[in-house]
């Protein structure tokens, strides 16, 4: 049996399975970021045993909010709850349960379980971009988890995308979108109202997140050749509202030679991504 863990900045998921695609048991619970880092370690405490019952696992993995280093399997920092910072997590859990610990970026690991599990099996290399509040990416080759020099890669979020400094996910995210058309309009609405809305600003805001994607896709094809580029996260839940023009777009203004190469579909794993490319990289772990 082993343990996938996700620790992010809103919510906590624990999971356990033996690595076939099925989670035997799952913990869900919320983050309160006002008790930082030292909180959510005591939900971890509480729930490993509530989910293992007793039962030692052969491996864990984590999926940690933020960005972590190889060498030393410490997190670096988050950017969202306190007290995470050169934080020593494996070395912590593997305290605590008493099994090998792999520690891993958030959206590399979910990147990993789409590979595994989801909408990537069978493609290499293959690219996840995960659009919700943030947006974050992962790049898969041959089964593996691309990090670079050990500290994390495909910060697709961070491309910046004009001459003014605006990032990817200033534009294109969830926080964005909703911040852009509360700057028009100066009222608030979730993503899938501005999506759904025949008003000229949102009409607008949509067109620009689309128009920056769409540029920032162009980018990864052109760099990494992918052959399945995956879209996870709240964002790409807006369905054909999203995936239709961005698709055309892209297919507009990709490199030649790459076009035919590579498709761009929705991500299958939903909320559990995370658990699942945890547990794959836990697989891992000797």
């Amino acid at each position: 049996m082993y343990l996938g863990i996700e620790i992010g900045g809103t919510k906590l998921q624990i999971a356990q399975g033996i690595g076939d695609g099925v989670l035997a048991r799952t913990w869900r619970g919320r983050v309160d970021p006002a008790l930082g880092a030292q909180g959510i370690l005591r939900q971890i405490t509480t729930a490993v045993r509530d989910v293992t019952q007793g039962q030692a696992p052969h491996g864990i993995g984590v999926g940690f909010g933020g960005p972590v280093d190889d060498a030393t399997r410490r997190v670096v920092t988050s950017h969202q709850i306190a007290g995470w910072d050169d934080f020593p997590l494996a070395q912590w859990l593997e305290a605590e349960v008493g099994a090998p610990v792999a520690v891993g970026n958030d959206a590399d690991v979910a990147a990993l379980g789409e590979a595994t599990f989801g909408a990537g099996r069978g493609f290499s290399p293959l690219v996840y971009v995960t659009i919700g509040s943030g947006i974050g990416g992962g790049l898969i080759v041959a089964g593996q988890i691309y990090r670079g020099f050990g500290k994390g890669a495909v910060e697709i979020g961070h491309l910046r995308m004009n001459a003014a400094g605006k990032t990817l996910e200033s534009l294109a995210s969830g926080w964005g979108i909703q911040e852009r058309y509360r700057q028009l309009t100066d009222q608030d609405a979730d993503v899938q109202t501005i999506a759904s809305s025949l008003a000229p600003a949102a009409v607008r805001v949509m067109a620009n997140a689309i128009e920056a994607l769409a540029r920032a896709l162009c980018h990864v094809v052109a760099l990494l050749a992918p052959r399945r580029i995956i879209l996870g996260g709240g964002v790409s839940l807006l369905g054909d509202a999203l995936f239709v023009p961005l698709r055309a777009k892209v297919r507009e203004r990709v490199f030649r030679p790459f076009a035919e190469g590579f498709d761009i579909v929705p991500a299958e794993l939903g909320e559990a991504v995370v658990l699942h490319g945890a547990i794959a990289l836990a697989r891992s772990v000797r």
